[in-house]
């Protein structure tokens, strides 16, 4: 068990009930059980506000504090001794994060708010309590665990074995049917905040192969991502491109 850390972070927004959270309400979330929202509301230690550009959780620092994603969209990356940087992926409304540095004492990447964050907050010190008194919680911890080893294998097969076009379809559609089952969708297409350096970054590519990709996917009329929105016209021919299934994402828990 890790030793106990300082939990003494300020939360600065007055948290909403958990039987009230809109984000629960969405397609992509599995209902909670009465039990589980009591559990969870008591779990809950508040919420906080983050700004654009702010560092969430520090590569190399243990943090005293579990979050989920309520609002709002950052990204995971990995930086090297020289300054390079690779993007792990990206953080979307209903994201958990915290856990490596709960399990392993310390993050191994950071964790940065692209926009306005609003953050559920919970103390990493009663992680071992959910685990001993909430065991159907527990199991869901152990879902979201195995879902992002399972879209790491993913990513590592587009970096080896996609092209640059595939790679950039499959980025897009993932991303899009992601936001839109967290009923950020208006008009076919959904916010997606990032710089393309960011997107170039996930991907192992250069800004300008990324960008004269995307050129070419929205001259072909399958997707268009400008002004800090990604429209996709044509999921299937998306898909068919990027080599991956069309529909929507598989339904998970919500921390």
């Amino acid at each position: 068990m890790p030793d106990p850390v300082n939990t003494s972070v300020h939360c600065t927004a007055a948290p909403v009930p958990c039987r009230d959270c809109a984000l629960r309400r969405q397609p992509l979330f599995l209902p909670f059980t009465e039990d589980e929202i009591a559990f969870m509301e008591e779990f809950k230690r508040g919420e906080r506000s983050v700004v654009p550009g702010e560092v969430i959780l520090h590569e190399g620092e243990a943090s005293p504090l579990l979050f989920t994603v309520l609002r709002g969209q950052g990204l995971r990356a990995k930086t090297l001794a020289d300054g390079r940087r690779q993007v792990v992926n990206f953080v979307l409304p209903g994201d958990f994060i915290g856990l490596q540095a709960g399990l392993l004492g310390e993050m191994k990447h950071n964790v940065e708010a692209r926009t306005p964050m609003a953050l559920c907050v919970f103390n990493r010190a009663r992680l071992w309590e959910l685990f001993r008194t909430a065991p159907e919680r527990a199991y869901d911890l152990t879902w979201i665990a195995a879902v992002e080893e399972h879209f790491l294998g993913e990513t590592l097969a587009t970096l080896g074995q996609r092209d640059a076009t595939e790679r950039l379809a499959w980025a897009l559609l993932r991303l899009w049917q992601r936001l839109s089952a967290v009923g950020l969708n208006r008009d076919g297409a959904v916010p997606f905040p990032f710089r393309q350096q960011d997107l170039a970054d996930a991907l192992g590519l250069s800004v300008v192969h990324t960008n004269k990709t995307l050129a070419r996917l929205r001259e072909r009329q399958v997707a268009d991502w400008t002004g800090g929105r990604l429209r996709v016209h044509d999921a299937k021919r998306l898909a068919a491109i990027g080599h991956v299934e069309p529909g929507p994402p598989e339904r998970r828990p919500l921390m």
